[in-house]
């Protein structure tokens, strides 16, 4: 009997008995196709040569009494589910407001995006493994700016994107309350994603990936926690190329700062450390609103962040203090940021004077320090602007700098190559008073230059996108980022410092800001 002949439920029947899958459109959906997982077929739409499959369940439903343990697989199904919208990112938003910050919401939140441009057809492309950005409090991996297509088509890849536990959720600590069902609920969220990361290994080849090439790669939060999972054994062989985009962490909250923001989460709930389980039993917007308060106060009282714990257990080292994590040596990694990070947060900053320029340098830097900083960072810069000066000082102490020590770190533990880059691209967006803000890298990474805001109708930026993503692609190919497209980038060793600035016209440059980083690192006591 042939396809086309068949009903639509004798032909799923046949597929799940037969372990056949649909990589192509077929007669009764020209615009759909499906796959199989190992927990039920989906169906996907094959969109402008790509074949994309969004909202699909990787885990189970994180609500209830899985609240706060360690992800499980979802409940397997039999019938095909349509995986054509995006799924729920985990809960973030204050529920005393009628906006949800990131759309629809659920605890339900373990489901990942895939584009592909084959289907069980034996391609063993590269992954590319995104993660998503927002701190380790919000967003989802579910933004257009994310949107796989155009790396799909480059260089005939496959990209997932993914939600996962955040914030409250994902990141406290009860785990020295004496319940030991939640000794490991500082981590559940970065357990998530290598849940996700399983789910990978186990069903990738049904979309044409191949689970010996996984990349992961993130910006911001995304690339925290990249970084967290390089120090993470039960990562370990799950992903053989990393890529760290503005992710500064060098440290991680330590179990004594992290309990303490636990029990203000307990009191705040009037839940007693004797009795967790009723923490399972709570509405999820009376968790959300106690985290609010006590995230909104945290810092003040000592109380840690909502982070990762160092929880000597799942997360045995900090990611890159006083050294590099030494359970993934061998995975080759890329570690960059952008030069005026911070234009991107701080809009004050445009209107800095002289005074207010040094009042903020003392907070950075300390009285000690501030005019020779200044100074130093004038005469590498001469003609910038007092607010330019600021945003370089400011960035140079929350990104560039923890970003050339994390290389340094990388590079001394001798394992395999780390590459180091520097974007210096200017956007036109907001005037061009932006400069390289935060987040320019990741329409260039996408090659999604034509989406973004911040490079949106700029022909050249869509030729950098062309040339930063051919390398990303190759990175993840290879794990060499050489593909021709910038000229020939070495790895950073301490001794010369190799440090590819990205540009209109890109160079690898020996130390390209070594008055700034001689002076800045050992005062930020990085």
């Amino acid at each position: 009997m042939t396809t086309t002949s068949m009903s639509r439920r004798g032909f799923l029947r046949l597929s799940s008995a037969t372990g056949l899958l649909l990589p192509t459109r077929f007669a009764f959906g020209q615009d759909t196709v499906d796959a199989n997982t190992r927990f039920g077929p989906v169906r996907g739409k094959y969109l402008n040569g790509v074949n994309v499959f969004k909202g699909i369940s990787y885990g189970a439903d994180t609500g209830g009494s899985n609240r706060f343990m360690p992800p499980k697989d979802p409940t397997p199904w039999t019938m095909v589910r349509d995986a054509f919208e995006y799924g729920p990112a985990t809960p973030q938003s204050n529920p005393a407001r009628e906006t949800r910050q990131d759309g629809n919401e659920s605890e339900d939140c373990l489901v990942l995006n895939v584009w592909s441009r084959g289907l069980n057809d034996g391609g063993k492309r590269p992954v590319l493994f995104w993660i998503h950005g927002g701190g380790f409090t919000s967003l989802s991996g579910s933004s257009l700016s994310y949107d796989g297509t155009n790396l799909a088509l480059r260089g005939d890849v496959v990209v997932i994107t993914i939600n996962h536990r955040l914030n409250a959720l994902g990141f406290t600590h009860f785990g020295d309350f004496g319940d030991e069902d939640f000794a490991t609920s500082g981590t559940v969220g970065m357990q998530d994603i290598v849940h996700a990361l399983k789910w990978v290994q186990d069903n990738i080849e049904n979309f044409g990936g191949d689970p010996d090439r996984v990349t992961i790669f993130g910006e911001s939060g995304g690339g925290r926690k990249v970084g967290t999972l390089l120090g993470m054994p039960s990562a370990k062989g799950l992903f053989h190329r990393a890529m760290i985009e503005s992710g500064a962490t060098l440290k991680l909250p330590e179990r004594e700062a992290a309990t303490s923001l636990a029990k203000r989460m307990l009191d705040e709930l009037q839940v007693s450390s004797s009795d967790l389980r009723k923490l399972q039993e709570l509405p999820i917007d009376t968790i959300m609103a106690a985290y609010i308060k006590v995230a909104a106060a945290a810092p003040e009282a000592g109380g840690g962040a909502f982070a990762p714990t160092r929880d000597g257990d799942v997360i045995p080292y900090h990611p890159f203090w006083p050294d590099a994590s030494p359970v993934n040596p061998d995975v080759p990694v890329i570690i960059g940021s952008n030069r005026t990070e911070l234009s991107y947060f701080d809009r004050t900053g445009f209107t800095v004077d002289e005074s207010g320029l040094r009042t903020r340098v003392v907070g950075i830097v300390g009285e000690e320090n501030a005019d020779q900083v200044i100074a130093t960072y004038r005469a590498a810069n001469p003609n910038a602007s007092v607010a330019e000066i600021y945003f370089l000082i400011i960035s140079d102490d929350a990104y560039v700098m923890p970003g050339i020590t994390m290389a340094e770190r990388r590079a001394a533990l001798g394992g395999a190559p780390v590459y180091l880059y520097y974007l210096t691209w200017e956007t036109r967006a907001d005037g061009g008073r932006l400069m390289s803000p935060h987040t320019l890298d990741i329409p260039l990474v996408f090659d999604n230059a034509q989406i973004s805001a911040l490079t949106r109708g700029n022909d050249d930026a869509q030729v950098l996108a062309a040339k930063v993503s051919a390398t990303i692609i190759e990175f993840a190919r290879t794990g060499n980022p050489n593909a021709g497209t910038l000229p020939m980038w070495k790895p950073y060793e301490v001794g010369e410092r190799s440090t590819m600035v990205l540009n209109d016209v890109s160079e690898l440059v020996s130390d390209p800001i070594k008055s700034r980083r001689t002076l800045m690192q050992p005062i930020l006591k990085l």
